[in-house]
């Protein structure tokens, strides 16, 4: 166990950072998104190229797997919502806690934090997750965050912007342009491929350092108290009920005759075990939810799970 908090302690200890730097103003609120951007349109695009295109095409696409991990990422939105929607809590905050409960941190966290545990062989299945996670259950939680009107046309128009939204995220596209320079073989001019080096080992650092960041101006501009019945089950639930959900019907799937390796199963088990995702925060925002309520899940989730992802590595390896 030990062994296993040192390679954790300093992911965790980078989010730490970022928070006391925005919590004591040594990193101004509106340096934040210049942060984000680079993480998201630089350094992000980077690590998940270079994984990608050195990760062989089979693993990246693992149907098999993909539809384990999507049945499960649908049962955790269905459970959330009807276990969290009731009293003042409606579609749009009800169908955003589901997607901070279904969507771990697995861009900005869980790649690098992955492959330091088990190898660079824990991408490929990480980042069938992502894309997942980013196609789908992104896209169907903003639809149904917009049904509080009662306006089907409305959570179409949610569903196509939140498509529209994925279309723009150079992260799907990273993706997809790594697995096809892995499959056709295709190798970058080296000073190329030095610059996308330099920008993929920059992505780790800074983009843990900028989840500490958000989560800490997250919790500075919403100041209204919010219940502990309204965001403490649902840390609970991701941190817990999610990767022992991805667990068993992945241990299903396999009994029936379903074709996953054991090792892909342990790491989307484990990409079910990270906190939730930072950048939920910022579409809950933009939709009018109750970013509050987001935030402190977000938070919560963030610092349990470095006690719970830590004993669900030394209970999976």
């Amino acid at each position: 166990m030990l062994s296993i908090l040192l390679v954790t302690f300093p992911f965790f200890a980078l989010v730490l950072c970022g928070y006391v730097a925005a919590r004591r103003a040594w990193l101004p609120q509106v340096a934040i998104p210049g942060l984000n951007t680079f993480v998201l349109y630089f350094a992000l695009p980077c690590m998940l190229y270079r994984f990608g295109s050195s990760t062989p095409i089979a693993q990246l696409l693992d149907f098999s797997l993909a539809a384990v991990y999507l049945l499960c990422a649908l049962v955790m939105v269905a459970l959330t919502i009807a276990v969290t929607r009731k009293g003042r809590i409606g579609w749009n905050d009800a169908s955003f806690g589901a997607l901070v409960a279904s969507f771990p941190n697995t861009g900005f966290m869980g790649v690098p934090l992955l492959v330091a545990l088990l190898g660079a062989q824990a991408a490929g299945p990480a980042i069938v997750t992502i894309v997942v996670d980013l196609l789908i259950t992104s896209s169907l939680c903003i639809a149904l965050s917009r049904l509080d009107s009662a306006d089907v046309h409305g959570a179409e128009t949610a569903a196509a912007n939140a498509l529209k939204g994925v279309a723009m995220n150079p992260m799907p596209w990273a993706i997809v342009l790594g697995g096809l320079s892995s499959g056709f073989g295709v190798v970058l001019p080296g000073p190329v491929m030095q610059t996308v080096g330099l920008l993929a080992d920059a992505a780790s650092p800074v983009a843990l350092f900028t989840i500490g960041a958000v989560l800490a101006r997250s919790q500075m501009n919403n100041q209204q108290p919010t219940p502990l019945k309204d965001y403490v089950p649902v840390a609970l639930i991701k941190l817990v009920l999610h990767p022992l959900l991805v667990g068993g019907v992945g241990l299903a799937a396999m009994a029936v005759g379903v074709p996953i390796q054991p090792f892909a199963l342990t790491v989307i088990v484990l990409v079910a075990a990270l906190p939730s995702a930072s950048n939920v925060a910022l579409l809950a925002e933009r939709f009018g939810a109750d970013n509050g309520r987001i935030a402190r899940i977000i938070l919560l989730s963030t610092v349990l799970a470095f006690f719970s992802f830590s004993a669900a590595v030394a209970v999976l390896t």
